[in-house]
């Protein structure tokens, strides 16, 4: 579940930030696949670390069936 969140969310967010700054086009295409790897190297250990606290803390607010 990490790996396949850590490559999408990072693809979603680096493609609107890297449109948002440069604009659609060629420079867009080739800007893009470098922001999405830097965005990933970042996102896949920071979910390996973070998603156990997130899955705790979703525990205590979200009621679970008895």
């Amino acid at each position: 579940m990490s790996l396949v969140l850590s490559i999408l969310m990072p693809g979603v967010v680096s493609a609107v930030a890297t449109a948002s700054n440069i604009g659609p086009g060629v420079s867009f295409t080739a800007a893009w696949p470098n922001a999405w790897v830097a965005s990933w190297m970042v996102a896949f250990p920071t979910l390996l670390v973070v998603l156990p606290l997130v899955r705790r803390l979703v525990a205590i607010v979200v009621e679970q069936p008895h």
